[in-house]
């Protein structure tokens, strides 16, 4: 074992030496290249556009090293040509990239399952006095802390999250964030009309406290920022043109926001503007909708709005637990591939009533199963398990335009990863018993798996 320490080192004081040797120490364990073994899964492509879409290896190896993907082995391989090799045994476990949420609120973390209302209601009765709190960078830090942590024991490794409106919330957030080293991506909230006076910003202020969050955080490790208009509702034109002109100042950053997720809130947005087509058509205006630019929900866009999507490279988040929760409607996975738009899987917590991306699968399910008996002219093809670990892995990641960086265990990628413990429950060891395909237990998985059946999280190759 090499150890490399700074040429002066005998110059230094002697805490700053121990500091030195244990940061070196850490540095070259960090740095051991390391095999998992157990049952391999990830996504290469899209199930629903080619068979060819997932590697699967029966008791394989995934070699890290550094913190990323350094290739994949089988088990006589493992045997033959890495005896010397540290190795973590999770045979009987299934390791899976990590998940990606493509869509969640952390300042509703505390409100979630909050009873009784459709979406403008619940806005004005539970989220904008729970967001009000977030003005406290304490508090904020607090929660920020739990939503981290809520995450991770979820198996979710990378987000795309909203703040609120005050800076406070983003900072706290990201603080949380860059301590963990996780990929994640935030904004703090553009909200100045039709909100409590207590949550709102100027078209000014909205600008320049944007503009310094980027500066601040964006490319930062691996951290990512998104302007973050709440919903076309809440913001003035002079608002979103702002908003607009940050994202041709800085053509990295993302744009996140809601679209066409209730019928009460679009025809709010077309008495609000009266000049755009459709609720889609407000962001085209307004020069919000472009690649990079990620919308919620999307439940009620039809094919000329989805093509607008597609030519310009935007996507969507799927959200079927909050659609189901609040009453919304049901999201038409079908017509967003047959016009070529991409999707991720958000769990969209409060509305979203788990941090699970399992439990979110389970009721994507349920949503495209609806969608058979509603009468609709689009023939609804049934989620496929496969299609529903895409979607929560390389399909999200795809969707925030990460897939170069995480999304599978492509060689260079970024080690984030999870072990799922297919037994975790007695219900689902007794249901894997009779289960005789990879796919049956992926379905029994995403139906009857929560946190209890995550068993390691891995971020950049650290148990979390």
């Amino acid at each position: 074992m090499v150890i490399h320490f700074p040429s002066n080192l005998n110059s230094k004081p002697l805490l700053v030496k121990l500091f030195l040797f244990f940061t070196a120490l850490s540095n070259f364990v960090y740095a051991e290249t390391t095999i998992y073994q157990g049952d391999l899964l990830h996504f290469i492509n899209d199930p629903a556009e080619t068979d060819n879409s997932h590697q699967y290896i029966k008791d394989g190896g995934l070699i890290v090293k550094d913190g990323k993907f350094a290739g994949i082995v089988s088990a006589e391989e493992i045997l033959s040509n890495h005896r010397n090799t540290k190795i973590i045994d999770y045979r009987g476990k299934l390791i899976l990239p990590g998940f990606i949420d493509s869509h969640i609120h952390y300042p509703q973390t505390g409100m979630i399952a909050s009873h009784g209302e459709q979406l403008l209601d619940w806005l004005k009765e539970y989220t904008f006095p729970t967001e009000r709190k977030f003005s406290e960078k304490d508090y904020a830090k607090e929660v920020a802390e739990f939503f981290i942590e809520q995450l991770q024991k979820n198996g979710t490794t990378s987000a795309l999250v909203f703040g609120t409106v005050h800076p406070e919330s983003v900072d706290a957030l990201f603080e949380v964030a860059q301590r963990e080293n996780m990929r994640l991506i935030a904004g703090k909230v553009l909200m100045d009309r039709n909100a409590p006076e207590y949550l709102r910003d100027t078209p000014e202020s909205a600008y320049t406290d944007s503009k310094n969050l980027i500066e601040r955080w964006h490319n930062k490790d691996r951290l990512g920022y998104a302007i973050t208009p709440r919903f076309a509702p809440t913001s003035t034109p002079k608002q979103l043109m702002q908003a607009a002109k940050l994202l041709d100042e800085y053509p990295d950053v993302y744009m996140h926001t809601h679209v066409s997720e209730n019928k009460d809130e679009i025809n709010w947005v077309k008495s609000l503007f009266p000049q755009a087509q459709s609720y889609l058509d407000v962001y085209n205006l307004y020069g919000l909708n472009r690649d990079h630019s990620i919308f919620a929900h999307g439940i009620y866009l039809d094919d000329r709005e989805m093509k607008s999507m597609a030519m310009v490279g935007s996507a969507l988040a799927f959200c079927p637990t909050s659609n189901l929760f609040l009453g919304s409607g049901l999201f038409s996975l079908t017509r967003a591939e047959e016009t070529k738009v991409d999707v991720g899987l958000g769990t969209d917590v409060g509305a979203g009533t788990s941090f699970s991306m399992l439990e979110t699968m389970g009721d994507a399910y349920k949503v495209i199963q609806l969608q058979k008996s509603t009468g609709t002219n689009i023939k609804v093809k049934t989620l496929s398990p496969l299609k529903a670990f895409y979607l929560a892995t390389l399909g999200s990641a795809k969707t925030l335009d990460i897939d170069d960086k995480v999304g599978n265990f492509e060689i260079g990628k970024e080690a984030d990863f999870i072990v799922i413990d297919l037994e975790a429950t007695d219900l689902m060891k007794f249901r894997m018993e009779s289960a005789k395909s990879l796919e049956e237990k992926l379905f029994a998985l995403q139906v009857l798996g929560d946190d209890r059946a995550i068993h390691s999280t891995y971020i950049m190759g650290e148990k979390k």
